[in-house]
């Protein structure tokens, strides 16, 4: 880590690169950039790219603010793997000089440098999956492949090599850029894949998920096709995930290992305390890993064409169990599953860390590990039992985070209110865009009946 404009300027020349993107993300994590010029290295490190605030998307600003400047990050130099010539810079928002604090790649440094002081640093893997798919001309969308349709096609092998192409050269691109692409298949749901990373820092991690989603979109549409990491794109069918896996470092050592484990699940405490501050604070995090009006539709008890949603809906943990929210899937980590396709992975991030972290401060028991099925088992028995839903809807997930002081303090303080605040007031009004909508279901339901 640290790289200098002198490794950047040598590695440039050496690899042709003659532009640069100047990249940084909004709330919804939708990638804004400016092409820079490689001769113009020197002022871009320096001063960074300017930009009209508040016409790149929800990062905090208003027609009358100053613009913001994207500072790059020289170590997270990307090379573009298929347009030779550019490289990608993912870049801090600074205004007047100051770090943005409406910056989600901001909001993440923060909060890891909060738990630096503490000793810890934050790695995580990330499973991001997606649906190949194309629009038709009135808008609706099927599955690209249209051989694509046994009921169960997870894993299958025959849907793997009509898309032999399209994965192996995404596979081919990632780890030429060294980020350890070690697995790649076809979903649960028609059309829908995934290609695993290894782990790394937070905040590499979250870099290379802006770059990966950008790939996608980008090699789909050489194809004449779309791809969409859109939580529940099609309501048959299995969603889209954004799993975290996630462990606690300090001096080199994963803390979430070690010591004696009564329970067997192959947590420390630290780790326990860890996981019982991500049950405590999920349905107020929630908000944030499952960001949309569309996550909640993901997010639910029900059945999809293959058997299974594969999605939490009970504030709950186990081994490896994938009906839980919560999964511990080996020993020394953490598996996250309340967080979708749509989520800012850097304010994602943030908000699960704080949650972990106040865990371990506050020594939070997460109790005993759950092994049913809860997908089978009533509603109101598992509520009688103590255990709770995640919220029903991006409203309800709203009021919880708004009560969250936890949550609060890890996003942190803008110029004149928390974060927590911003986010909220921008969802509830997507919140209310989408309630004033009338949809084909209601009409068939409700036209005639009264």
């Amino acid at each position: 880590m640290g790289r200098t404009i002198e490794e950047i300027r040598r590695e440039s020349e050496e690899r042709g690169i003659e532009f640069y993107f100047a990249q940084f993300v909004d709330m919804y994590a939708r990638p804004s950039a400016k092409l820079i010029p490689a001769w113009n290295l020197d002022d871009f490190v320096e001063n960074g790219a300017g930009f009209a605030g508040f016409a790149a998307g929800e990062i905090g600003q208003v027609p009358s603010d100053p613009d913001i400047a994207a500072i790059p990050d020289l170590d997270s130099f990307t090379p573009v793997p298929w347009q030779p010539g550019l490289a990608r810079f993912a870049c801090d928002i600074t205004v007047e000089g100051e770090p943005w604090p409406y910056d989600p790649r901001t909001i993440l440094k923060n909060m890891l440098a909060k738990a630096k002081a503490k000793g810890y640093e934050f790695k995580i893997g990330l499973e991001l999956e997606y649906f190949l798919i194309r629009q038709r001309e009135d808008g609706s969308i099927e599955i690209a492949d249209t051989l694509d349709t046994l009921e169960k096609p997870c894993y299958d092998l025959r849907a793997l090599t009509r898309n032999y192409d399209f994965l192996t050269t995404v596979s081919k691109y990632v780890n030429g850029l060294g980020w350890g692409n070690y697995a790649n298949d076809h979903e649960d749901a028609n059309g829908q894949f995934e290609q695993n990373i290894t782990y790394a820092d937070a905040l590499v991690s979250c870099d290379r998920a802006i770059f990966f989603r950008y790939m996608i979109h980008a090699l789909a549409q050489q194809q004449g096709l779309l791809a969409t990491f859109m939580p529940k794109p099609f309501s048959s069918l299995t969603g889209n995930g954004c799993h975290f896996h996630m462990s606690l470092w300090k001096d080199g050592e994963n803390v979430f290992l070690g010591g004696s484990d009564p329970r067997g699940l192959g947590l420390s405490e630290t780790g326990y305390h860890f996981t019982g501050g991500l049950l405590r604070h999920a349905r107020a995090y929630s908000a944030v890993t499952a960001p949309t009006v569309n996550s909640y539709k993901r997010l639910k008890v029900g059945t999809t064409t293959s058997g299974s949603t594969w999605s939490p809906v009970w504030v709950s943990y186990g081994y490896n169990n994938r009906t839980q929210m919560l999964r511990i899937p080996g020993p020394g980590r953490i598996e996250d599953r309340t967080i979708d396709g749509s989520c800012n992975p850097y304010l994602a991030a943030a908000a699960v860390l704080a949650a972990g972290l106040d865990g371990i401060e506050s020594r939070i028991d997460p109790g005993e590990p759950n092994t049913e099925n809860l997908y089978t088992i009533p509603y109101d028995e598992l509520r009688g039992r103590g255990l709770e839903t995640l919220p029903a809807n991006l409203l309800e997930a709203t009021h919880e985070l708004k009560r969250s002081e936890v949550l609060r303090e890890g996003l942190g303080r803008c110029a004149n209110e928390d974060y927590v605040d911003y986010f909220i007031r921008v969802k509830r009004d997507e919140w209310d865009r989408y309630h004033e909508q009338v949809t084909p279901w209601e009409i068939r339901e409700y036209l005639t009946r009264f």
